[in-house]
Formats: C-alpha cells, sequence, structure tokens
C-alpha cells in the first residue's frame, strides 16, 4: 500500500525583506497525521514560514504545497483545509465561550442544523462545559488557550498549526495543552508546532526542524538530532576528595572538588557504562551516587544556531 502524500511539502522556499533575506531556501517535508515543531530564537524566520504556509502572505520562490495542494494556485481550498491558532488567543472576550464556538462556525460556513452538534462536542473536548457560559474575557490563559483552539477545530481541518501556543501559560496550563496536542495526532490531524519550548518539541514531535537565520541547520526525530550533539556524560560523586582523586587517576573526565564529583564522556551504551564503574570498582573506588546525563534538544540548539553573533531578523 502506497503512503499517504505528504501534508506539507516546501521546496527551496525563499523569502525577502526588502534586502533582508529571511527565508533562504529551506526544505520540509511533514508527514499526514504527525507533529512537526520548527524550533528557532526570535527572528530565525518560524513566524514568516507559518505565515507563508498558511497563505497570509506571498513567497519570493520556490514550491509549496499545503494539503495536497500547491501554492499560490489553490489558495481558497487550502484555507478551507486548514487552520491557524496565533501566539495569542483569538477570541472575543465579550461572548461566551459558546458564542465564541457558535461564531466561529457560522464564519467556516457550517451548515445550520450541524452548529449546535459540533459546539457541543467540542466544549465536551476541550472540557469547557464549566465556563461555556462565562463571558470569554473571565477566562485563565490556559482555558482560553483551549478554547482558541477548539475554536480552530470547529471546522475540521486537515492541518493546523499552533505558534508558539503555549507562550505565556504556567507549567500546569502548559501540560494540559501538550495533552491537547497529542489527542489531536491521534485523531490524525497533523500538527505544525513552532516553539521556543524545547522541552515541549522533545515531548511532542515525531520530526523537528532547527531554523537559523533563514535556514533548516538539522532535521529529524528528537533523538536523531540529540546524537548530533557530542556531552553525554556519566556523573560519578564521591564521599571524599581522596576518593575523587583516585578516580580520576582510573577514567579519563573532568573533576568539580566543590561538589565532588567526575564528570566522564559516554555515548550512554550500557557496555560502557558497565565498563566504567567495574574499572572503578576493580581499583576500589567506591562510588556514593551515579547518573547519566544525555544531549537534551537544547544542547542541539545552542550547538548548531548561530543567532547570537549574526544580525537578527524580523519575522
Amino acid at each position: 500500500m502506497s503512503s499517504p502524500p505528504p501534508a506539507l511539502h516546501v521546496r527551496t522556499l525563499r523569502k525577502a525583506f526588502g534586502s533582508t533575506t529571511v527565508l533562504d531556501g529551506i526544505d520540509l517535508r511533514v508527514d499526514t497525521g504527525s507533529v512537526f515543531a520548527l524550533l528557532g530564537a526570535n527572528g530565525a524566520g518560524k513566524s514568516t514560514t507559518v505565515r507563508i504556509l498558511t497563505t497570509l502572505l506571498p513567497y519570493d520562490s520556490g514550491t509549496v504545497e499545503v494539503a495536497g495542494l500547491a501554492l499560490p494556485a489553490h489558495t481558497r481550498t487550502v484555507r478551507e483545509r486548514i487552520a491557524l491558532t496565533g501566539q495569542y488567543a483569538a477570541i472575543d472576550d465579550v461572548l461566551t465561550g459558546t458564542e465564541n464556538l457558535r461564531l466561529a462556525a457560522r464564519l467556516a460556513h457550517l451548515p445550520s442544523a450541524t452548529i449546535d452538534s459540533r459546539v457541543h462536542d467540542l466544549i465536551e473536548r476541550f472540557d469547557l462545559g464549566h465556563v461555556a457560559d462565562r463571558r470569554a474575557g473571565t477566562y485563565s490563559g490556559g482555558t482560553a488557550r483551549r478554547l482558541d483552539i477548539a475554536m480552530s477545530l470547529v471546522a475540521s481541518p486537515r492541518v493546523l498549526f499552533l505558534d508558539e501556543p503555549t507562550t505565556g501559560l504556567d507549567p500546569r496550563s502548559r501540560l494540559v495543552m501538550w495533552q491537547v496536542i497529542r489527542e489531536l495526532a491521534a485523531d490524525g490531524v497533523t500538527v505544525f508546532l513552532t516553539t521556543q519550548y524545547l522541552e515541549e518539541a522533545d515531548r511532542l514531535a515525531d520530526r523537528v526542524a532547527v531554523l537559523d537565520a533563514g535556514r533548516i541547520v538539522a532535521e529529524g526525530s528528537p533523538d536523531e538530532l540529540k546524537s548530533l550533539v557530542p556531552g553525554g556524560h556519566l556523573e560519578l560523586r564521591f564521599a571524599t576528595e581522596p576518593d575523587l582523586a583516585r578516580a580520576a587517576a582510573v577514567l579519563d573526565g573532568d573533576s568539580d572538588h566543590a561538589t565532588l564529583t567526575l564528570e566522564v564522556p559516554t555515548d550512554g551504551d550500557l557496555p560502557h557504562i558497565t565498563a566504567l564503574l567495574n574499572r572503578l570498582a576493580d581499583e576500589g573506588v567506591p562510588v556514593e551516587k551515579f547518573g547519566l546525563h544525555s544531549p537534551t534538544l537544547d544542547d542541539v540548539f545552542l550547538t548548531l544556531t548561530g543567532t547570537s553573533d549574526r544580525k537578527k531578523v524580523s519575522p
């Protein structure tokens, strides 16, 4: 059986504002039903990319296909197949949650006979029943975000763009949003996520692309990206300074005398870790505590991006 066409396919996409190049020939492929995260510092070109993919901004060159259709030739039909949730909730504070959803349904041209059931389903799905008849202006940030995404899903889009959806949310609300995104992907919705929270991409995304100064500098699964960056180490803690000194004589690593720890490079492979510990045991060096530290997406981001050394460009 042949695989379905990608939900998004971008090739050699370029965009400039005047003499400033914002996107410099990027390529992206997002599989249908997956969660794809685009990472980048402020000014890297994330929001520009989203604006182009959601038909809000023309591009200079390259090819762009969204939900199986080429842009700009099929702009109107693409808009019927996608939804966008921006960095800030686009809800009417004066209306209740139910009224906001009904408004979104009418704007999406849903048949009148189906609006009530669709609104009811979304209220139930996003756990909004207890606030559905309250003005949206009284909602907490997390609840407003849930309503915002519910409004985006009124017309059952094939692709949902989430542009930094958890900006400004407290940790508990962020966890709730992560669960919502997982459920959407499980239901077959393709989610294109931009974020500056590296843990968010690590937990949610099937694939991640790192955008730096208008170029994709790395792409792959979170684990594939983390494997590109050295820095995995075994941290060994000792009870006394003499024990630390003896361990440092046995193993090559960096000693921290203030914390009585020794960091020994490792790829995290179990046989290698076992061999390191056995060498200490053979020399009679007692280890008080040890832990494995693997590279994170933060390490990937800091290693692969050079935005601190380059002129920032506004999206």
